[in-house]
Formats: structure tokens, C-alpha cells, sequence
């Protein structure tokens, strides 16, 4: 196959994955309205490692060895990935659906700004003004000021720096670690984060529609892993990255389908601004690695 037919393989691909991790944050969503955030924090964690970890021992993985550099990057990816679930489930808790997602629209801005500012990548005059314009668009999401606005949604925008720091982390990793054995280690870090949040809370038992919702919600989170980890071996990542922001197109048609939530108009300019911003930054960031 061509790589014309590998990159529309590849996007199918990644739009599978968006919708994983949309139908993921749905069944979160879902479980914070019967359960703790600590209880679902520990129970969907401890799933979702049993899922890996099966995945790991089935193609041999936890064979590989990893210098001591590379475990203080995985250490500090799981820190950026324990804390995004803290905060973006928290937020995704007492906000709508399609807000909490637009804001994560954010991230390949954060990331490329953080990785000028502490990786010592170079940043042209196009990918700033990209970076300006589209932190102005989540002001426009976030609101500052409106009677929207409130704790939570700067939970979501902690959510968006804790993962900036995985990201950056990730980024660090040695070519030859396997994702899957670093997803595994952020998993079980979600995990007994939620374990951690126990005795503060009243940890409820399940009924058939919580168990439902956690399975549901560890299948699905387990497939929006693989697809990622698929689309990068398949496609042109130039050509896949913005079928990244599908994601958010998940999030509203499945807001409003589970919760009957649709953001204001204001939120969506906002969203499309950075959703605009984010595909530039996507585009410039390959030109110039090309360039290079």
C-alpha cells in the first residue's frame, strides 16, 4: 500500500483512537455522578492495568531493560500522568463534557512552548503568533470572569501542564522503550493515586450500571492506547496530527447525547481558534524537522 493509502489508514485510525478516549471521559463522567473520585480513580486504574499488563506479558515486554536515565523519565511521566488524572477527571466531573475536551485542544501549543522553553527547541516568528492567537481562544473557552467560570475549569487547565510535563517527559524516552510498558507504569500510578484518596472518602459498592461503566471505560481506554500506538507505526504524523482534534467533535456529539450539554457559542469560536492553532502548530513543527 501506498503512503497515500497508509496515511488515510492511519487517520481512520487516530479518529478511532479520539473517539476511545471521548467514550472513556463519557463513562468517567457517568461514574462521578454515583461514585468518588478516588473510588473510580483506583477501580478503573486497577482495570486498565490488568488490561495492560496482559498486553505486556502476551508480547514479552516486561523483558526489556531500561537505563537509569530512562526510569527517571518514565518516574516523571507517570508524576505528569497521575496528576492530569487528578485534575482533568475532577474538572470532567463538574463540567461539561465538551468544555473539559476543548480545553485539552491546548496541548500541542503547551508542548511546543515548553519544549522551547526547557528542551531547547527553536520557535519562528509563525509558531509564537500561533501560540498567542490560540491561548486567546481558551480564554474564550475558560471565560475568566463569567459565572461559568469556577474552580474546576482551572483544574482542567492544571490538567492541561500536568500533561505537558508527560508529554515532554515522553518525549525524552529512549526510542527503543516500549509505550506500553510506560502506559502500564502511568496506570498503576493513577491507580494508587485513587487508593491514596480512599480514606477520605465513602467508597460506595458497585451496582450493575457502575460496573458496566468501569469495564466499558477500561476497554475503551485500552483501545484509544493501541490506536495510538498504531497510527504512529502506519502514517505520516504531518498527516495524521489533526485528526487529533476529532476528539473534540466526540466530546459534543457525546455530551449531548449522554448529558444533554452543548457549550455556548463563545466557547466553540474558542475552541475553533485553538483547534485552528493546533493543526498550524502540527504543520509547522514537521515543515521545520524537515527543513532540519
Amino acid at each position: 500500500m501506498g503512503q497515500g493509502g497508509d496515511n488515510t489508514r492511519a487517520a481512520l485510525i487516530m479518529t478511532l483512537s479520539m473517539a476511545g478516549y471521548a467514550l472513556n471521559d463519557t463513562c468517567l463522567k457517568a461514574l462521578g455522578e454515583d461514585l468518588p473520585l478516588g473510588q473510580v480513580l483506583f477501580l478503573r486504574g486497577a482495570l486498565t492495568s490488568a488490561l495492560i499488563g496482559g498486553w505486556v506479558m502476551w508480547h514479552g515486554l516486561w523483558r526489556v531493560r531500561l537505563s537509569g536515565s530512562d526510569w527517571g523519565r518514565v518516574a516523571l511521566r507517570t508524576l505528569g500522568e497521575v496528576a492530569a488524572a487528578f485534575f482533568f477527571i475532577s474538572a470532567l466531573f463538574h463540567m461539561p463534557l465538551a468544555n473539559a475536551t476543548a480545553i485539552l485542544q491546548v496541548l500541542p501549543l503547551t508542548v511546543s512552548l515548553a519544549a522551547a522553553l526547557f528542551l531547547g527547541d527553536t520557535l519562528g516568528w509563525r509558531r509564537v503568533s500561533a501560540i498567542a492567537v490560540g491561548f486567546c481562544g481558551v480564554m474564550l473557552i475558560v471565560q475568566p470572569g463569567a459565572s461559568g467560570f469556577n474552580s474546576y475549569t482551572l483544574y482542567a487547565l492544571l490538567a492541561v501542564a500536568a500533561i505537558t510535563l508527560r508529554d515532554l517527559s515522553t518525549r525524552r524516552l529512549d526510542g527503543s522503550v516500549p509505550t506500553m510498558i510506560v502506559v502500564l507504569f502511568g496506570s498503576l500510578g493513577v491507580m494508587c493515586l485513587g487508593g491514596a484518596l480512599g480514606p477520605g472518602e465513602v467508597w460506595l459498592a458497585l451496582d450493575v450500571r457502575a460496573t458496566f461503566l468501569l469495564i466499558a471505560s477500561a476497554l475503551f481506554i485500552l483501545a484509544a492506547y493501541v490506536c495510538s500506538v498504531a497510527v504512529m507505526r502506519i502514517g505520516d504524523v504531518a498527516a495524521v496530527a489533526p485528526f487529533r482534534f476529532t476528539g473534540l467533535l466526540w466530546a459534543l456529539v457525546l455530551g449531548y447525547l449522554a448529558f444533554g450539554e452543548f457549550p455556548e457559542p463563545v466557547t466553540l469560536i474558542g475552541a475553533s481558534i485553538v483547534v485552528a492553532t493546533g493543526a498550524f502548530t502540527f504543520y509547522r513543527e514537521r515543515a521545520v524537522s524537515r527543513q532540519e
